[in-house]
């Protein structure tokens, strides 16, 4: 039902090409989308803001992830299900208690992101501050742009070896793959425009290299008028998901023992002529009691180690400041 609400409040503002703020959760049960001229002061987001360099603030910050042998059971539940042939490459994730003096309105004002997001509404109270964009509509065409793939930046010849990576390659090939095909469904002239190319992201105390591809598909000169059918008709995110999408996200309910209701959908504005979002990943949310968790995780294939996933999940844990 939520479905159909959210499908028909994005195509009532972009009929009317009302500039409008929309927040969307991973099982699209909870939604918010509101003009942005009735903006609730609890809610604060920037969009594809430039990355300032990173100040030297020492910052606290602790974390109490799930234990190795916990996540070993899962991990080793997803390699049966992709010796089955049910998924071929899946996103684990995990919620992690975490402590840290800073509030999630300090949080929010100071971690360096392309994309970030204050929202307070209700029981729901989290901050997020992501380095993906989801999709980006403009002059009658949608790119998206899969991000897979991540090193830290002061490995000598990072670059060379992510890009060389087996494991990485058919991951990032997956979600490229699984992109096309979403493109498919709601556009026209589906091409990738580049392939794994590097970009510099901000992590806390270094620097990330990310591999990412920029996909591009047509859309009808109306695409405004159906904001909602496209939205909802790609999501949930495959970048967060896997492939094949469906069988993979029936896995995920069964396997991911939390909620990650917010966190892995999407949020972004229509400003009356174009569209811009992002994937709400890095992202930590604070429950009634003001405990704060992190959630964070990564994609699973046959080929995945698992020392190097659970440290992953850990390492994805950080406040860019």
């Amino acid at each position: 039902m939520s479905k159909e609400l959210i499908k028909e409040k994005l195509n009532k503002f972009g009929s009317e090409k009302e500039p409008f703020l929309f927040v969307l959760s991973y099982d699209l049960s909870k939604f918010y989308i509101q003009k942005l001229s009735e903006l609730s002061t609890n809610i604060k987001y920037k969009l594809d803001s430039k990355e300032d360099l990173l100040t030297k603030t020492k910052i606290v910050l602790e974390k109490f992830p799930i234990t190795f042998e916990e996540y070993k059971k899962e991990f080793d539940f997803l390699q049966e299900e992709i010796k089955k042939g049910n998924t071929y490459l899946c996103n684990l994730t995990a919620k992690t208690k975490i402590r840290t003096s800073l509030s999630l309105d300090e949080i929010y004002e100071n971690v360096h992101a392309k994309f970030k997001l204050r929202f307070k509404k209700e029981e729901d109270n989290f901050v997020c501050f992501s380095p993906e964009r989801f999709v980006e509509i403009k002059d009658n065409k949608i790119f998206t742009y899969p991000m897979k793939g991540t090193i830290d930046a002061s490995i000598s010849n990072a670059e060379s070896i992510i890009l060389n990576d087996k494991k990485e390659l058919a991951e990032h090939t997956m979600v490229v793959d699984l992109l096309r095909n979403d493109l498919g469904i709601i556009g026209k002239n589906v091409r990738v425009n580049d392939f794994r190319y590097i970009e510099t992201i901000n992590a806390g105390d270094k620097k990330l290299l990310q591999v990412s591809s920029s996909i591009s598909a047509d859309l009808q000169n109306n695409w405004n008028e159906e904001i909602g059918n496209i939205l909802t008709s790609l999501l949930p995110a495959g970048s967060i998901t896997g492939t094949p999408k469906k069988k993979t996200v029936e896995i995920l309910e069964k396997l991911e023992d939390y909620n990650r209701d917010f966190y892995t959908g999407i949020f972004g504005v229509f400003d009356g002529e174009k569209l811009d979002s992002s994937v709400m990943i890095r992202f930590i949310e604070e429950d009634i009691n003001g405990d704060k968790f992190y959630k964070s995780g990564g994609g699973i294939t046959c080929d995945s180690n698992i020392l190097n996933e659970y440290q992953e999940l850990i390492d994805k844990i950080y406040l860019p400041f």
